[in-house]
């Protein structure tokens, strides 16, 4: 009895042994042939042909000139424009990229702003190839031969380089106090004044603005008289308030704007909702406070 149950033992350890390594086999086996399986798949030429193709073009590079606009107020020379030449195959595909390469690796003097690189913050205003924009949202001209140009934002003091002063802009922005102003108490201390989906609906379009200051900038009412008209982003933040339906200033807001300058420079021409790279239409907004302005 001992001996046959042994035997049964020693024969039950192998079937186990041996079924486990065909098991193992399998999967390595699955595991070996499945890039064979994959080559022999038949591959089109048009692949093929894409394939090489882009292997030549990362192999060989892009190169492309970039004219920026220099000028250091510690320095007694007059501004000029400066050409860089880099490979755009070495950087990502958007102008700030192209700057961020140059002044790492070309010239360090070179000064702009810059921070979130998502289109939020607004800070890396300036104008390419002659239309305001955000670098950050702006994409390199694919035309290698063809020069890109990039200056500071139009008719503003330029601090250094592409970068501009905002102090008056700034200022405007302030003057139409761009808060909520409430005449009578919340009638629940320390929680947010309710308003309905519509009243919310009544912002789109104006709460989304950045003060990048591109539509400004590009108005030529804000050109000539940048100290006494408000501007489009001035303005569009204005109706923002006046629009807000939990706001109770609507007309001491109103009253504050009706100014010769301050509101009725704006002459419509509209540059202001082309140049704006949030898509906002800022003239639209300063005609609904000028009908505002005609039935108070």
């Amino acid at each position: 009895m001992a001996s046959s149950a042994r035997t049964a033992a020693a024969l039950l350890k192998r079937t186990i042994n041996s079924s486990s390594l065909q098991v193992s086999s399998v999967g390595l086996r699955g595991i070996a042939t499945s890039p064979a399986v994959e080559q022999a798949a038949p591959s089109s030429p048009s692949s093929t042909v894409n394939a090489t193709s882009s292997v030549k073009t990362k192999s060989q590079p892009n190169l492309k000139k970039f004219s920026i606009y220099r000028w250091n107020p510690d320095e007694n020379k007059k501004p000029q424009v400066q050409t860089y030449t880099i490979n755009t195959n070495e950087c990502g595909p958007m102008v700030l990229d192209a700057l961020i390469k140059i002044k790492n690796e070309v010239d360090t003097g070179l000064s702009f702003r810059r921070s979130c690189r998502e289109g939020i913050c607004g800070s890396c205003a300036m104008n390419m190839d002659g239309k305001n924009g955000l670098a950050c949202l702006t994409k390199i001209n694919s035309d290698s031969a063809k020069e890109t140009l990039i200056t500071p934002l139009p008719h503003m003091f330029v601090v250094k380089d592409l970068v501009v002063d905002m102090t008056n802009f700034y200022s405007q922005y302030k003057s139409i106090e761009p808060w909520l102003k409430r005449k009578t108490p919340n009638k629940n201390p320390g929680k947010e004044n309710y308003q309905s989906e519509q009243d919310r609906k009544k912002l789109d379009g104006m709460y989304e603005c950045i003060l990048c200051a591109c539509c400004s900038t590009s108005c030529p009412s804000y050109w000539w008289n940048p100290e006494k008209y408000l501007g489009p982003a001035a303005l569009l933040h204005a109706h923002r308030w006046i629009a807000d339906s939990r706001d109770e200033y609507t007309k001491e807001r109103l009253e504050s704007i009706d100014d010769e300058f301050k509101l009725y420079r704006c002459h419509t021409i509209m540059n202001c909702a082309n140049a704006c790279p949030k898509g906002l239409n800022p003239g639209l907004q300063i005609s609904k406070i000028k009908k505002l302005q005609a039935t108070r």
